[in-house]
């Protein structure tokens, strides 16, 4: 009996990735998932201009030159502050872009529901998430 369950073991570790394993799980990349989401039908997938930038009456910038625009800085208190809703960018008009931070808080209320949550953190976590891969997909 020992035996069978050393056994079992060895292959459920060998199976799931474990030591010795050569599986490796790739780690999700949550900022890009919320990219892929949430801005890439306007922003398109090189962050440049998606299949519905034209329809919109104001082309979308090219994400990927946020750092070269800015003096080789990216400018994160900028972008965090337009993707939350709190800087009011006249491109985006009053229905352009979805105002994320209020749909996060939205989306948080109903994966929590009645459990307690902090709807605060989950914004700021989902939005820190984001702005990290459009700051890791700069140009440079």
């Amino acid at each position: 009996m020992k035996r069978l369950g050393n056994r079992c073991a060895i292959m459920l570790a060998l199976f799931c990735g474990g030591p010795g394993s050569s599986v490796a799980a790739e780690p999700a990349d949550i900022g890009k998932n919320e990219y892929e989401s949430n801005c890439i039908l306007c922003h398109g997938k090189d962050l440049k201009a998606g299949p519905y930038a034209s329809l919109l009456n104001v082309t979308p910038p090219d994400l990927s030159r946020l750092s070269k625009n800015n003096g080789g800085v990216f400018p994160f208190d900028s972008v965090y502050s337009v993707i939350e809703g709190r800087k009011e960018v006249k491109a985006h008009g009053s229905s352009e872009m979805l105002i994320w931070g209020k749909d996060y808080q939205l989306k948080a209320a109903e994966h929590y529901f009645e459990m307690q949550h902090n709807a605060n953190s989950s914004v700021r976590g989902r939005l820190l998430a984001l702005i990290d891969y459009l700051n890791r997909m700069q140009q440079k």
